[in-house]
């Protein structure tokens, strides 16, 4: 049965990867959301001062509910810091509030990698939403006829999984300017910026599991689009 194959297993290890990247970017931010800055300086504060530093002061920075819901919006042009990191003058708030400044000033300075991922984040969202049904009802019926909504499966959600792989060298970028920036302008001094570097890893680590998972997953419906060969 389809949800019952031995590809299956290719899920493990990507799986457990990604619960590793999970409990790891929770443990780095609660450990530096406990340790300050000595420069007392606000995330809120910090993000409209480098903001104003970089010419891209036309940004609109706003308090977002939840935790670690913070990001940036480049059609709204707004940045959104969540309520534990709006106001926080923490180690950890600094570094993810001056990330997601670092994604105002690719947008702003017209970073390709990133005006290509928002570009193409249409498609994918929608290939991400119908790539499965698509590919389960091709895989259901092409024992009796063709295999054409296999194929369009597969094509879609080669879309996503090159959205996921663009978004890598997005975020990367975003956090070195962060930590260049931090330290340039004084918020965080050099032992502080150790701290936040571990964070921002973190959170990259994230977008590297759901990158693995993606591919997995699209190795998993080309084992299964041969298997109807």
């Amino acid at each position: 049965m389809f949800y019952w194959d031995y590809t299956y297993l290719l899920l493990i290890p990507a799986l457990i990867f990604a619960l590793y990247a999970q409990q790891r970017v929770r443990s780095t931010y609660v450990k530096f959301s406990r340790k300050f800055a000595s420069s007392r300086m606000s995330a809120a504060e910090a993000a409209y001062q480098i903001l104003d530093a970089s010419e891209a002061s036309g940004v609109k920075i706003e308090k977002a509910p939840g935790q670690l819901t913070d990001h940036y919006d480049p059609r709204k042009k707004v940045l959104s810091l969540s309520e534990g990191v709006y106001e926080s003058n923490s180690i950890a708030a600094l570094g993810i509030a001056a990330h997601e400044v670092g994604h105002a000033i690719q947008h702003h300075t017209g970073y390709f990698p990133l005006h290509f991922r928002n570009a193409i984040y249409p498609i994918a969202s929608l290939g991400s939403s119908l790539a499965f049904p698509i590919f389960f009802l091709g895989f259901i019926f092409s024992r009796k006829g063709p295999s054409y909504l296999l194929d369009l499966g597969i094509l879609l959600f080669a879309g996503a999984v090159v959205f996921s792989v663009i978004t890598l060298p997005v975020e990367f970028n975003a956090s070195r300017r962060a930590l260049v920036l931090l330290e340039a302008r004084g918020f965080l001094n050099k032992e502080e910026l150790v701290g936040a570097r571990q964070v921002l890893s973190a959170a990259a680590l994230t977008y590297v599991a759901a990158t693995a998972m993606a591919a997995i997953q699209l190795l998993r419906m080309l084992l299964l689009r041969q298997s109807r060969d």
